[in-house]
């Protein structure tokens, strides 16, 4: 099972569904659906450009943590 200190060592500033869905327990592609569809759904921040999902490392992190 990932962690969220596996997703601090990813070396990279943005992530992509790929990298966050173990952590989070659901298939990446489920991830870039809701991102389309509805990304406030998501509750963590996502950059959609045009079928790419890109996931702000940093902002991903403190919300995970609960933290603003």
């Amino acid at each position: 099972m990932q962690t969220l200190k596996d997703i601090e060592a990813i070396p990279k500033d943005f992530l992509t569904p790929a990298d966050v869905a173990g952590y989070l327990g659901c298939n990446p592609n489920s991830i870039r659906v809701q991102a389309h569809q509805d990304k406030s759904q998501l509750g963590f921040p996502v950059i959609v450009a045009g079928t790419r999902i890109k996931i702000p490392k940093t902002a991903f992190i403190h919300f995970m943590r609960g933290e603003n």
